[in-house]
């Protein structure tokens, strides 16, 4: 992204016909509308005292930098996946995958099963955007535990783990990523504590817009009147959901 607002095109369906020998070619006028992509800065501040940075026998500036990339990782996510409430911009920077897809999604307690993995992968696979390469599974870390004891009916487990970094970890033949953030929460947050999600679909329709990568800047000019550094860093991110259709989405009520 180039500025703080983006549209992005989105392309309406486009009709195929039959065309005869020396026929005319039918036209079709698809509608070509865009999705809005707004950005948002996530950012935060560390104070560190100066004896920290003396005596300490770690690199604390290094140690803070990645603590504070770990749980932004952690929230964008939960953004993107997992809110609940109407997106303001703020406390809910962007309209979920969650909340996009609404009332589709499968709510489900207790053991997670075969049929409810099914189900949810159907979801997606009748959603009219579905496409075998862009396929992408995205789950709770939660998850994990269940999907290792399931089989299909000649025994054989649904869920393969990561063998190196060429051949990730496979659900159904799919690709499966984990993320803490996968939860919901009313509102934005790093440590959701609500329902597990499992959402399959189209990679193409989680669209995210780049405006600013993650930047960190000490200042000792800060903390003048003490012995405190003030560590800042800051991002600045979008996200917007392509079509809803492209999406199953499972949440786990009770028994996670």
């Amino acid at each position: 992204m180039t500025s703080d607002t983006q549209k992005t095109p989105r392309l309406g369906d486009v009709d195929v016909q039959v065309v005869q020998k020396g026929g005319l070619y039918p036209e079709d006028q698809p509608v070509l509308d865009n999705v809005l992509l707004d950005s948002v800065k996530f950012g935060g501040r560390v104070i560190i005292a100066e004896e920290d940075l003396e005596d300490a026998r770690v690199d604390v500036i290094t140690e803070y930098q990645k603590g504070w990339a770990t749980n932004y990782a952690r929230k964008f996510d939960q953004a993107c996946l997992g809110t609940t409430g109407v997106a303001n911009g703020d406390s809910v920077p962007f309209e979920s995958v969650y909340k996009a897809v609404g009332n589709a999604v499968i709510k489900t307690a207790g053991v997670l099963t075969y049929a409810q993995l099914s189900d949810v992968l159907a979801k997606a696979e009748n959603g009219r955007y579905f496409a075998d390469p862009d396929t992408i599974i995205i789950a709770h870390t939660s998850f994990k535990g269940q999907l290792r004891g399931l089989v299909d009916g000649n025994g054989r487990p649904l869920f393969l783990e990561q063998v190196s970094a060429s051949q990730p970890a496979t659900l159904f033949g799919y690709e499966i990523r984990f993320s803490d953030g996968a939860k919901t929460s009313a509102t934005n947050t790093w440590n959701p504590t609500g329902n597990p999600l499992l959402i399959v679909g189209n990679r193409k329709h989680l669209i995210v817009g780049d405006r600013i990568p993650i930047q960190s800047l000490i200042s000792y000019d800060a903390g003048f009147a003490t012995d405190e550094p003030h560590i800042k860093m800051r991002t600045r991110k979008a996200f917007a959901v392509g079509r809803k259709e492209a999406f199953g989405v499972l949440e786990v009520t009770a028994g996670a």
